[in-house]
């Protein structure tokens, strides 16, 4: 199912804090909203659920004013970055939010089940929900948006809370656990690695506005400023009066058709390479250093170069 967002703004204390022209999710996909904190990702996410009072335009579920009407309520699930549970057990609660969308019995304990084995919670069912660590209550607030089956599931933050180890296992379930429940999926995160792995299209947004959206890919192959570019990973320098973006892992030593030099602070042993850490102008710059290459002295300059998959911005 399709969500359209057409010349969207949402104003708080007087104060414009999101800003989006046109924006459309394709139905079937599965969108990253990405961008650093207060950016209003989460702000769209509950204009897209008909949770945020808007002061002009409007966001479309499948045709349908999202928020207006009871049927168009019913498209959405909406998992909010803070799993809040009632008191009780996870069955009790993923039950609950099944029987509120008027589901009957016997198709809740199915979903609940189908839900709560594809999240890897069967077991947890029985437990007090207010008991869980932050990585099950996660999973279990998962399992109960999923089960809903709406066509048009949104996650804020899915990852939030979650410890280290048991962030990297549910990172490389999550996009087998979506794709076994078909939706538009669109998610909220301020990770990068959680927005390339786990969606199919990006929304980049900064300061209440999108920079850039679309399949991935393009997104990161486009950056349309320096601001995304950063975001997205790349170093930016300024080069001859110009802004160049190099990618992770671009930077050379040695001449090449975009030649600059860096000054060097420090060269860390890293155990099987040596990485260089050092400033061009004020901007920072690390890069990994050949093995034929000598360690440069710290305080002397290196010549480097950009690869050609670097981007030249204008500003």
């Amino acid at each position: 199912m399709d969500v359209s967002v057409t010349d969207l703004a949402v104003t708080k204390n007087g104060r414009t804090i999101l800003q989006v022209p046109g924006l459309r999710f394709p139905r079937g996909s599965t969108t990253a909203i990405f961008g650093p904190n207060g950016a209003g990702k989460t702000t769209l996410l509950r204009t897209i659920a008909g949770l945020e009072r808007v002061e002009r335009g409007e966001v479309r579920v499948g045709g349908l004013p999202a928020g207006r009407e009871p049927l168009a309520r019913g498209l959405v699930g909406m998992a909010f970055q803070k799993a809040m549970f009632l008191r009780g057990s996870v069955r009790r609660n993923l039950d609950l939010a099944l029987r509120l969308r008027k589901v009957p019995a016997l198709e809740r304990r199915t979903r609940l089940e189908e839900a709560a084995a594809e999240c890897g919670i069967a077991s947890l069912l029985e437990r007090p929900a207010r008991e869980l660590s932050g990585g099950e209550a996660q999973r279990v607030n998962l399992a109960r948006v999923l089960g809903l089956r709406a066509p048009v599931t949104l996650l804020d933050e899915p990852l939030a809370g979650v410890d280290r180890i048991a962030r990297t296992q549910f990172l490389s379930e999550l996009p087998g656990v979506l794709a076994r429940f078909p939706a538009t999926t669109i998610l909220v995160t301020h990770d990068r690695e959680e927005a390339f792995r786990l969606a199919d299209r990006l929304v980049v947004l900064i300061d209440g506005q999108v920079r850039a959206a679309g399949i991935k890919g393009f997104v990161y192959a486009h950056p349309p400023d320096r601001a995304t570019a950063e975001l997205l990973g790349y170093t930016a320098v300024v080069v001859d009066g110009r802004v160049l973006a190099i990618p992770p892992g671009s930077l050379r030593v040695g001449n090449g058709p975009l030649p600059f030099m860096v000054e060097v602070e420090r060269v860390i042993d890293m155990g099987n390479h040596l990485h260089v850490l050092g400033t061009v102008g004020e901007q920072r710059v690390d890069f990994r250093l050949p093995s034929r290459v000598a360690p440069p002295e710290e305080g002397s300059t290196l010549r480097v170069h950009a690869g050609a998959d670097a981007v030249m911005l204008d500003g």
